[in-house]
């Protein structure tokens, strides 16, 4: 059985339409959604995929291949580093005496389909206008889980009729001039970045079959390939081509050699060797993050759609790399890391893929030494994170761009949007919560939660009313530069210090060799530890008791009133409607800011004031950034507003699945499907971490019946159900030791053979 006949037979065959994504049809214009929207990617390898076959259709946008970690600045006097693009290993061309075989193809019969369930993108069409042949295409791409150095592709012709000489060429498509070219052979092919030192290596190895037998290219060069023969009716052509990618420093000589290794590899496992390893692959994958929903098909399909890419966004075995804006899907934000991975994504890994979450916060580990320098240059001590990060973690955001008017704008992120130093310490918090990885917090989150704690103590000045302010930030709130007491900033501050105390006193009573080492290595003793809690207990909330309101930022409720319904048809952000000055000059918000400090710390807010301030909030808030609906969606969802919970769960899936956010073309919003994992975990579910078990607190929207998935806590793995319709929750523990849950006010001692079941749940 050929390859396309067997995924065709779970594919096309009755699949189940949760686990696929299928377009019919091609439209130029489109075309960089869908590739987008297809993508495939390992951590490592990333491939977009449209409904153009590559075969001489029309393209909008010149094809992209990506490899994590592969950054150059553009130009000489460039200082951004940006992901560079991959040769295009996917490229081939079939010819016929007169030109390309499918130039002219039936655009109705042209399919894409995206196997989520097994990481493969599959692509058929026809050729029905006056050629010689009638032709019937299929295609199979994927980029191995198993060895995340392998790609695969496989083209299989069937010959429906007509007789006509016919080529076949295989070759890998142009750099775009960001790679120069250093070595080439048969088999390699090697270049380097022009700036950066680093260096990528690709082997191949390529083979075409006509009825089963093996033909010899008629020309060979350096990774191309050039077959022909007389089509026949009835002949079927099956294509096959390998490739083994390696990326490291352009003075490691023996990269080459790693390439060919892993090529090597890949060719004595075979076709079906590669396609098996890499469904066992993602069906484990599958079996710790799936998420099944039932009386709301397309909340099912879209909790598919968002796991399948952040399945497909980490690389467990890269330290060096982290999961970018856009992941590997596109090229907008230059490949550049955010806080959008630890926020939205950390908690994703902790609870499904531990070993993903950790190397991610390793990351964060390696580039430490550039968060010191960058708080040492505005006079503090600790770390400060690049608000955007590439490969060292040098602060890399652009100093200007061009607004929407056209005129160049100064960016001031890159200095101002500071609390990315608290966003960090959070996940290394909420991993350590969830995974109580000893090893981690001694090597590296300790050390990330002291420095980061010691940056905020020093960033918040003691000032005459005895009170601590942080002054001339950006919150999350990106429309209002240059504020002062931000309370997302703030109150993310004030947590990360008190964490940094936990951190310290939890080392010294467990390793109190580790303490001493990083005691020493730190500089940090008692009697800075005692400014810590007094810098903890005095910096300035915006919390104000009789309204039980956390103004936005200082000045915040003075600004002008705008009313966001009357703006409810725009198509463009609120600051383009209204303009940049004036906007700056209105109680107008980008995205959530104290709503997003409720999401992630909702006990901050005392008694009711968790509903009074999403109240006051939400309906001035625009959603200018596609980070913003998730974490509405969260905190409504904690609130026990469901359905409104339910809005923003749609709204953020739509981002990518809808065609509502004109930035798709340039790549996945990866963080607003984290988003959406988040909101139907940590929300309808209730999930929340103690330090003594897990709490349940669940709040189903009414058309879910059940909701059940799968999670790992400590060395546990859970499966947990939740009726909707008897309000029932059911908590099974698969592996490990005995545990506490905690749901309805109680706690409960679940094990291996005693789950638990509790009634009057989930409503």
């Amino acid at each position: 059985m050929s390859v396309a006949d067997t995924l065709a037979e779970d594919m096309i065959a009755g699949g189940d339409p949760s686990w696929l994504l299928r377009e019919t049809g091609y439209e130029l214009l489109r075309e960089s959604t869908f590739e987008t929207r297809f993508a495939l990617s390992n951590g490592f390898l990333g491939v977009r995929g449209g409904l153009a076959s590559h075969l001489g259709a029309c393209r909008a946008v010149p094809p992209r291949i990506y490899v994590a970690g592969l950054f150059d600045t553009p130009t000489p006097d460039s200082v951004v580093p940006e992901l560079v693009p991959a040769p295009d290993w996917t490229q081939v061309r079939i010819l016929l005496p007169d030109g390309p075989l499918m130039r002219c193809p039936d655009r109705s019969s042209r399919a894409l389909t995206l196997d989520m369930r097994r990481g493969a993108l599959f692509m058929e069409a026809r050729q029905t206008c006056n050629a010689p042949l009638d032709v019937c295409l299929r295609s199979l791409r994927l980029v191995s889980l198993h060895a995340r150095a392998i790609g695969m592709q496989v083209i299989e012709l069937r010959i429906e009729s007509g007789v006509s000489d016919l080529t076949f060429e295989a070759a890998f498509g142009p750099t775009d001039f960001e790679l120069a070219p250093e070595r080439a052979e048969l088999d390699l092919k090697a270049w380097r970045t022009w700036r950066s030192g680093r260096s990528l290596a690709i082997a191949a190895a390529a083979s075409l079959e006509v009825d089963g037998i093996e033909r010899q290219p008629v020309m060979r060069g350096d990774l191309t390939w050039n077959w022909s023969w007389t089509a026949q009716p009835g002949q079927i052509v099956t294509f096959r081509r390998i490739i083994a990618v390696t990326r490291h420093h352009a003075t490691d000589v023996h990269a080459g050699a790693r390439a060919r290794k892993e090529l090597a590899a890949a060719r004595t496992l075979g076709w079906r060797g590669i396609l098996a390893r890499h469904e066992a692959a993602w069906a484990e994958r599958w079996r710790c993050s799936d998420i099944r929903v039932t009386g709301d098909d397309a909340a099912q399909a879209a909790l598919r759609f968002a796991i399948y890419h952040l399945n497909g966004a980490a690389n467990p075995e890269d330290p060096h790399v982290s999961v970018a804006a856009r992941a590997l899907t596109g090229d907008d934000y230059r490949g550049h890391v955010f806080w959008d991975t630890e926020i939205f994504l950390v908690p994703f890994y902790a609870l499904t893929w531990p070993e993903a979450a950790r190397t991610l916060l390793m990351y964060r580990f390696r580039t430490l030494d550039a968060a010191r320098a960058k708080a040492a240059q505005m006079g503090c001590r600790g770390a400060l994170y690049a608000w955007e990060s590439a490969d060292s973690g040098s602060e890399v955001t652009p100093a200007q761009t061009v607004g929407p008017d056209r005129k160049i704008l100064d960016v001031l992120c890159g200095s101002q949007e500071q609390h990315i130093s608290a966003d960090v310490a959070y996940a290394v918090w909420q991993y350590w919560q969830a995974t109580e990885d000893e090893a981690f917090l001694q090597e590296a989150g300790a050390e990330i939660i002291l420095e980061t704690a010691r940056f905020w103590t020093w960033r918040a000045a003691l000032e005459a009313d005895g009170r601590r302010h942080i002054r001339t930030v950006i919150g999350p709130d990106e429309y209002h530069e240059g504020v002062d007491d931000n309370a997302f900033t703030n109150g993310m501050a004030r947590w990360t210090i008190a964490r940094g105390l936990d951190v310290a006193a939890l080392v010294q009573a467990r390793w109190p060799e580790t303490w001493a080492r990083l005691a020493r290595s730190l500089d940090l003793g008692e009697p800075e530890l005692a400014h810590w809690r007094e810098a903890a207990e005095a910096i300035a909330t915006g919390f104000d008791p009789a309204t039980g309101l956390f103004e936005q930022f200082a000045g915040f409720s003075a600004l002008e009133t705008v009313d966001l319904n009357a703006y409810a048809g725009r198509s463009v952000p609120m600051d383009v409607v209204l303009g940049r000055e004036r906007t700056q000059r209105a109680q107008v918000i980008k995205q959530a800011d104290v709503v997003a400090l409720l999401a992630l710390l909702p006990e901050a807010f005392p008694g009711a004031s968790g509903g009074t301030n999403f109240d006051h909030y939400e309906p001035r808030c625009g959603h200018g950034s596609s980070l913003s609906r998730a974490m509405h969606g969260l905190a409504a969802a904690r609130l026990g507003r469901a359905e409104a919970a339910l809005s923003y769960f749609r709204r953020s899936a739509a981002i990518d699945l809808a065609d509502t956010h004109v930035a798709i073309g340039g790549g996945i919003h990866v963080a607003a499907l984290g988003g959406v994992w988040m909101i139907a975990i940590l929300g309808f579910a209730g999930l929340s971490l103690r330090a003594d078990g897990l709490a349940f607190d669940p709040c189903l929207p009414a058309d879910w019946q059940s909701l059940d998935f799968r999670i790992r806590w400590r060395g546990r793995d859970l499966a947990v159900a939740i009726d909707g319709t008897t309000r029932v929750l059911r908590v099974a523990l698969d592996r490990g030791a005995p545990m506490t849950v905690f749901a309805g006010g109680a706690a409960f001692v679940i094990a291996m053979d005693r789950p638990l079941t509790v009634e009057g749940v989930g409503g």
